[in-house]
Formats: C-alpha cells, sequence, structure tokens
C-alpha cells in the first residue's frame, strides 16, 4: 500500500513539473512586428527544473527584463556567447524595441522559456519559426 502511494505521489509530482513547464504570455507593443503584433498570445516551454537551454540565433524568447525583472519581454535571439553565460535579443522592429541594444546582453538565467506556438489570435495562430536569414548552411564557416 506505502509503495502504491509513493508512486501515485510521483506520477503526480512528474505531472506538476510537466504543466509548469508551459506558461502563456501576451507580446504587448510593437517591437516584435511584423512577426508578432501586440495582443498575440504565445506558448512559452521552459524546463521544469534547471536552467533554460540555451537558444539558437533567430529563435524567440522570454525574458526577464533587466531593468524590472517582474516584466517579460518577447524578443529574438541574435547572438549567444556561452563564456560569459549571456544571450542578446533584440525586437524585430529596431526602432519600436528596447533591448540588448539599449541594456545589453542578457543572462541565460534571465531567460523565462522559448516560445513556440502562436495561439491567439485564431486566424494567426501557430508555430514559431526561425527567419531564413538566421539559418546557415553546415559547409558554411562562421
Amino acid at each position: 500500500m506505502r509503495r502504491r502511494w509513493l508512486t501515485l505521489a510521483g506520477t503526480g509530482l512528474a505531472a506538476l513539473g510537466l504543466l509548469r513547464s508551459f506558461r502563456r504570455v501576451e507580446v504587448v507593443g510593437p517591437s516584435m512586428r511584423p512577426t508578432l503584433e501586440p495582443g498575440d498570445r504565445l506558448v512559452v516551454v521552459s524546463p521544469p527544473l534547471g536552467p533554460c537551454p540555451w537558444p539558437d540565433p533567430g529563435a524567440v524568447v522570454a525574458v526577464r527584463d533587466p531593468r524590472r525583472p517582474s516584466r517579460v519581454l518577447v524578443k529574438r535571439v541574435v547572438a549567444v556567447d556561452r563564456r560569459s553565460g549571456t544571450i542578446e535579443v533584440a525586437g524585430d522592429d529596431p526602432s519600436h524595441s528596447s533591448d540588448s541594444r539599449t541594456f545589453g546582453a542578457v543572462p541565460r538565467s534571465s531567460m523565462v522559456g522559448l516560445a513556440v506556438y502562436r495561439y491567439a489570435p485564431r486566424d494567426r495562430s501557430g508555430p514559431l519559426g526561425v527567419p531564413a536569414e538566421y539559418h546557415r548552411d553546415p559547409d558554411d564557416k562562421p
């Protein structure tokens, strides 16, 4: 009986951890136009335990604003520096974006998660891809 209870408790904790790995975020402001519009709602995925994995350049991420940590920003990753443990983020519309050009690179630990899907508005819903300019031919030298 005790073993069954421990199994159920472990399963419940694992399910709770999985539920916490998904977060809903709403885009506020025009900084990510034309990719994302104000009011777009996104699913952001993060691991239930430990830091977020390193994002690839071009990915859309949610990060804590280094000036106001209670605020979450949705930005595109433009550079990753594993040595310093930071990522540089920018909005797709530089004239309307406050990003790493303003506040510098952010620590990976400030990353809330990877934006993977727009679920609203319904007519614009779908997976968030990486723009072609971020795809590199494996034969190209960096």
